[in-house]
């Protein structure tokens, strides 16, 4: 006799061939750690990124060209000083953050990332919450289907992302030229260790991975592309604590330059 064909309604663990196990799982560890820690730290980040970006306020400290990463590059009528080298193309009212332009790319870039992919199905998702831990739906399709297909972009929002961390550069070298001259202080260190941060974050996401050696069958024939290949991969392993250490980053940039707006003189200074 034939063993039974599993439902085309059913699959994974609710299949019909598989063993009817009641318990949501047999692990015996505290499993639910991980994906509680992602959580609370996702979680601490949108709150702090959501509350800055609607803000509309300390966002830029014109005596040292100060502007922090969330708000750049700033095109509100609302930026003042900030927006400088950028036009003013949208309006200053309250539901329209100032780095409009830049932020939906920048989510969308760190939505779509492989690692935040693998956090966020652990966690909101859930497919599934842990190894060998149930999912709570009876159908999976991947990401073959909406909402989940959308991942596929990311390779598009790769290069925007690129070109805002060259913004982000230009941000953190033009603060060394305040009004009164060349200059810098803890500001400048702040800024340019999170650029850096950003740089090697992006640079080692897989998409830039495939870009620099991806449909290359000869290594040999190609070997400027092949020896950044190399470099890239040697980063993407770190990938994803690169992607916690720029939420980091981002807020402390963020935070420390809108105490700096509040009041100049906490800017230790160098030079």
């Amino acid at each position: 006799m034939s063993a039974p064909t599993a439902s085309r309604s059913e699959s994974g663990v609710f299949s019909a061939a598989r063993a009817k196990i009641p318990a949501k799982t047999l692990r015996t560890d505290k499993w639910w750690l991980q994906p509680l820690r992602i959580n609370l730290g996702f979680a601490a980040f949108v709150i702090y990124a959501t509350a800055r970006a609607f803000q509309q306020d300390h966002f830029y400290v014109e005596k040292y060209h100060y502007l922090t990463p969330f708000y750049s590059p700033c095109v509100s009528k609302g930026c003042g000083a900030a927006s400088e080298f950028w036009p003013q193309i949208f309006p200053d009212v309250w539901f329209l953050p100032y780095a409009a332009l830049s932020l939906p790319f920048l989510l969308l870039f760190r939505l779509t990332c492989y690692y935040y992919r693998g956090a966020y199905y652990r966690t909101v998702w859930q497919s599934p919450t842990a190894c060998a831990v149930a999912e709570p739906r009876v159908h999976y399709t991947g990401e073959t289907k909406f909402p989940l297909i959308i991942q596929n972009t990311h390779r598009y929002f790769f290069y925007i992302a690129a070109i805002i961390s060259v913004i982000n550069t230009y941000d953190a070298i033009h603060a060394f030229h305040g009004p009164k001259g060349f200059g810098f202080g803890l500001g400048n260190v702040i800024l340019l260790g999170n650029v850096i941060m950003l740089w090697v974050y992006t640079l080692s996401c897989h998409s830039c991975r495939h870009v620099t050696g991806g449909r290359l069958k000869h290594f040999s024939k190609h070997p400027v592309r092949y020896w950044f290949w190399e470099q890239i991969s040697k980063i993407n392993t770190r990938h994803k604590l690169f992607a916690w250490i720029t939420l980091g980053t981002l807020m402390l940039t963020d935070f420390y330059i809108m105490l700096v707006s509040i009041n100049p003189a906490l800017d230790v200074r160098f030079y």
